[in-house]
């Protein structure tokens, strides 16, 4: 089991964080990652392997300056 935004969901084996928000039907261009509390990029999503007892966050990405 994970934590994903509060709800407690199955952690099969090889999950990673990529499949993980395409199975939540989220689009990953316009949110941003974290896992356990650390930020996770985009671009290591795919390499991301989510483990059981994981907190996953998901939230609106800030862009600006």
């Amino acid at each position: 089991m994970l934590n994903f935004n509060g709800l407690t969901l199955l952690c099969p084996e090889g999950l990673t964080l990529a499949r993980l928000l395409d199975e939540q039907g989220l689009d990953p261009d316009t949110i941003a990652t974290a896992v356990n509390g650390a930020f996770v990029p985009r671009d290591q999503r795919a390499n991301t392997v989510l483990q059981p007892n994981d907190t996953v966050l998901t939230f609106q990405a800030i862009v600006g300056g």
